[in-house]
């Protein structure tokens, strides 16, 4: 089975405080979450700050609408420098989500690296090349 990965680095013109405010509080995921995804958090009292061990639920239809129960664990925190997510139930074989925010002259140089496997084999495969990536 294929794995693939997918990164992406922007600069933010903003301080470290105010994007980890941001970007570490499990409420904001649906923010940064593409519209078509149609996400939708159903974990309820989520706390103001995402923690190592922290367990989220959504429901996202990212394909023809189709919902789909999607569990993610943050596995490692470090503040004001990274976090990673991982999938524990949810449409992807494998999903591992790494979020890192490096303090540089006037801004804040954010990378993402999600490492996935398609479901379905062969066809998540046709489906990645088509659809996903």
């Amino acid at each position: 089975m294929a794995h693939y990965q997918f990164k992406r680095e922007q600069f933010l013109n903003t301080d470290i405080d105010t994007i980890w405010d941001f970007a570490s509080s499990p409420t904001n995921l649906k923010e940064i979450t593409p519209d078509e995804m149609l996400f939708h958090i159903t974990s309820e009292n989520l706390p103001e700050k995402m923690y190592a061990g922290m367990i989220i639920t959504y429901v996202v239809s990212p394909l023809l609408g189709i919902k789909t129960n999607w569990v993610t664990e943050i596995t490692h925190v470090k503040d004001k420098h990274f976090f990673i997510d991982e999938q524990r139930i949810g449409p992807y074989e494998m999903w591992h989500h790494q979020h890192f925010f490096d303090v540089q002259d006037g801004g804040v140089f954010m990378r993402d690296i999600v490492t996935y496997q398609p479901p379905f084999g062969f066809l998540g495969a046709i489906a990645n090349a088509l659809i996903i990536k």
